[in-house]
């Protein structure tokens, strides 16, 4: 059995990832940049990057595809276009960039230390309504950790 974190170190090697300085360059190279987020719509309404499609890690496999109800236009025809995978805190979207790979996607990258990460480089965040979100919210959001009942036992 495998654990989460080992999941992600299998996939690390075989991916390419993006720190935050790096695809703030890219954003200011190309305006064919295809930005996914992939954190479910609360996270995503909570804080994500200006211009970053919604597509919950969840559905991501169907929305990469034709054909099916989840399926997102901009993304299933994006196969041979630059793609960054966005998660809180780059280990989902590792995983992302990884099976999207598998399924065809050639120019695909996970944003290494994710949303967290942004943040930390001193880049805005926005809400689901488009507004740039506060600093100390976005710090509240990220100091928010597991629950005492998601904690392993102590035996």
């Amino acid at each position: 059995m495998k654990t989460f974190k080992q999941l992600i170190e299998d996939v690390i090697p075989h991916i390419n990832e993006l720190f935050p300085w790096d695809l703030e360059e890219r954003m200011q190279e190309t305006d064919d940049l295809l930005l996914i987020d992939i954190t479910e719509a609360k996270e995503y309404n909570t804080v994500h990057i200006k211009n970053a499609l919604n597509v919950p890690r969840g559905v991501l496999e169907a929305s990469c595809e034709w054909n099916y109800e989840d399926t997102v236009p901009e993304l299933a025809a994006g196969r041979d276009r630059e793609i960054v995978i966005i998660c809180r805190s780059g280990n989902r979207s590792a995983l992302a960039a990884y099976t999207m790979q598998l399924m065809g996607f050639t120019n695909v990258s996970s944003l290494k230390t994710g949303l967290r990460g942004w943040f930390d480089y001193e880049l805005p965040l926005y809400d689901g309504d488009g507004n740039e979100v506060d600093e100390d919210e976005i710090d509240a959001y990220f100091s928010i950790g597991p629950l005492p009942e998601q904690m392993e036992p102590v035996e």
